[in-house]
Parts: C-alpha cells; structure tokens; sequence
C-alpha cells in the first residue's frame, strides 16, 4: 500500500514538473489583434477612438456592467486624457491613458489593470484608409509573467479578448458608419 501511495505521489510529481516546465516555455509577451473595415473615413472615426467619453458608446466594457464607477482627467482627447474605472469581476479596476495620438491614423493608450490582476499593457488603434473604407485595427500587447503563463496553459487569452475586440469594433463600425452617413446627408442637404 505504501508502494503504492509512493507511485501516486512520484506521478504527480513528475506530472507537476512536467506542467510548471511547460509554462516556463511559454511566449513571453503576448499580442491580440482585430480588424475590421468600416465605410467611413479616418477623420470621422478617429475621434471615435481618441476621446475616452466617445469610446463609451462603442466599448463592449461599458456594457458588461453599466454600474461600475468612471472618472476622466487630464486631457478632454488625445495625449494625455485618462480614464479609471472600478467595477464588478466582468471589467474589474483599471486606468487607461492615452500617450500618443496621432491624427487621423493612430492612438496609443497604457493600460494598468488593478483587479482582478495586475498587468500592464499597450493598446493600439490604428487607422488606414482604404479607398472609399478604413481599415480599423485594435491591438493589445505587454508581457506575460510566469504566473500568467500558468493561467494562461487554462484560458485562452487570445480568444477572451479577441472576442471583446470584435465586438467593440463591430459596434464602432455601426456607429461610424451611422455618423458618416448622416453627415453626408446634412452635407447633401446644405449643398
């Protein structure tokens, strides 16, 4: 019996070892990347993604608990606007800041998450136009320590976020599109 607790025991062991390795081989950074193309020009949608007020219309975040409290400092848009939140498990507490803001093409954000755990990232908004379409790009990347790594060998990140990053930029393109074309109309209108 004792040979037998002693065999059970040296598995798991091995078993764990073999684990705890395999997560040591693991990326250290990760990068989660969407895209999609939206019939509007740069110019309507970049303020769309360059002020923290106007992201609340579009972000899947606000949605996933719409009683978490919000502040915003600094900057009303561009480099240097922040936005904090603190709220339920679904969008825990965090700071966004915008550090770089390039007009109509890009935005950079650091993002520092408190809760549920602590992690600290780049987000990036790229915008490139495409003919009549702009091709809108939302990036997150940032390393991936060991404990990360672990959780990781569970859930896959990649698709946890990828998913939230399709679903807002499916809602910026719908309220994109909605804006450039009622812009166009008042424009049709006044000519």
């Amino acid at each position: 019996m004792l040979k037998a607790i002693a065999g059970v025991v040296v598995i798991l062991v091995v078993g764990l070892g073999l684990v705890l390795g395999y997560a040591a081989t693991l990326p250290d950074e990760f990068r989660v990347l969407r895209r999609i193309s939206i019939n509007a020009p740069p110019e309507a949608i970049f303020p769309l993604v360059n002020d923290h007020r106007l992201v609340a219309a579009w972000s899947p975040y606000e949605k996933k608990d719409p009683a978490m409290k919000r502040a915003f400092s600094g900057a009303a848009s561009g480099k240097g606007a922040v936005y904090e939140w603190d709220g339920d498990s679904n969008v825990g507490k965090g700071r966004i800041e915008i550090v770089d803001s390039v007009a109509p093409s890009k935005v950079t954000l650091k993002l520092d998450m408190i809760k549920p755990f602590e992690g600290h990232n780049t987000v990036e908004f790229t915008l490139q136009p495409q003919g009549e379409t702009t091709t809108v790009t939302w990036a997150m990347h940032g390393a991936v320590p060991y404990m990360a790594k672990l959780f990781c060998m569970l859930m896959n990140g990649d698709r946890m976020v990828g998913d939230d990053f399709e679903t807002g930029l499916a809602n910026l393109k719908a309220l994109a599109e909605r804006e450039a074309s009622q812009a166009r109309a008042r424009q049709a209108v006044a000519h």
